[in-house]
């Protein structure tokens, strides 16, 4: 019997806590070979030297130089690094990039390369055709989750939203709100009505319902724990909580990771996981969505794997099959 050919990822970023988490993944991927791991600061050492839970695991080491012997790559740098990454870096044509910053979301182009937006409930066509994807935001991924069936059915109004998400999605740099005396026991709110990720939601609605023109009132805030995302959605709306609830569960039929609940959620059912849960509630004319997510997994490195399963014509689940730590 023939082995299998692996596509063979690179992840530039690697040291990073979305690095990491895409590194926990693909080594657990049975259709992927992890080529190279970058990371000029760490170059030369150990990824269990970084990421200690990978004693054991692997024996792989960061590199500071790109190999072009590799199908995909996923680039796991801050904000504005990917774009300049890929414009001062010499990357075949042949080779695929899943990027998971903001760089490339709102049709921004480098080098001629062209990026589709990796939102799979909405442009899973798309994707499977794309030679490299913009991966979604975190708060955007929950917020649109929660969203686009209303979208698509035109029944979109204003919403107001508040999200709380937990520390890693501030990233590893060490910053005076991620000190661990300082988020403990603590919670606070943080570019309030003003998220750089308000763009690329507003963009997808406006794709499924041209017509909305209302604002999308969101509130982000730290939250004292370290994974995960908790949105809370709500609007005026005409549909009883049956119909609303049938619109969901039709609109994400087809979609293995995103679930519609008739029971309360919470959000250890999520974390470390590639869901999405959504619980809708009425209270009078007011439609409630809750939406929850691993913001690391499914807000973050899961979700680019996914983009990644659809791309190469694998099973869309291929390496995401996993358990949520519940207690």
């Amino acid at each position: 019997m023939a082995t299998e050919k692996k596509i063979n990822a690179g992840i530039v970023g690697g040291a990073g806590y979305g690095g990491g988490e895409m590194i926990r993944l693909l080594l657990n991927h049975p259709h992927v070979n992890i080529s190279f791991v970058h990371s000029r600061s760490n170059a030369g050492n150990p990824l269990y030297a970084v990421h200690a839970d990978l004693l054991g695991e692997t024996e792989l080491t960061f590199t500071g130089e790109l190999s072009n012997d590799v199908d995909v790559i996923f680039l796991c740098l801050g904000h504005g690094e990917a774009k300049k990454f890929v414009e001062e870096n010499d990357i075949p044509a042949h080779i695929n990039i899943i990027d998971l910053s903001q760089d490339f979301r709102l049709g921004e182009t480098a080098k001629g390369r062209e990026f589709v937006y990796g939102l799979v409930e909405m442009n899973r066509e798309k994707i499977a055709h794309a030679k490299n994807i913009a991966n979604p935001g975190c708060f955007a991924t929950a917020i649109q989750l929660g969203l686009l069936p209303l979208a698509k059915a035109g029944k979109l109004q204003e919403v107001h939203t508040t999200g709380i998400t937990g520390s890693t999605g501030a990233g590893q740099s060490l910053q005076a709100t991620s000190h661990f005396t300082w988020r403990a026991n603590n919670v606070s709110t943080y570019k309030v009505l003003s998220h750089q990720h308000l763009k690329e939601i507003r963009r997808s609605l406006q794709l499924l319902q041209p017509s909305f023109g209302g604002e999308i009132n969101f509130v982000p805030v730290r939250g004292d724990f370290p994974r995960g995302i908790w949105i809370t959605s709500y609007l005026n709306s005409d549909l009883t909580l049956e119909e609303a609830q049938q619109l969901y569960k039709d609109y994400y039929a087809n979609h293995p990771f995103t679930h519609v609940s008739d029971k309360q959620i919470d959000l250890k059912q999520v974390v470390n996981t590639n869901k999405v849960l959504i619980q809708l509630e009425k209270v009078g004319n007011k439609l409630v969505i809750h939406s929850i997510e691993d913001n690391l997994v499914k807000g973050a490195s899961g979700q680019a794997i996914q983009n990644m399963n659809i791309m190469y014509g694998l099973d869309e689940t291929a390496g995401l099959k996993l358990k949520s730590i519940v207690f």
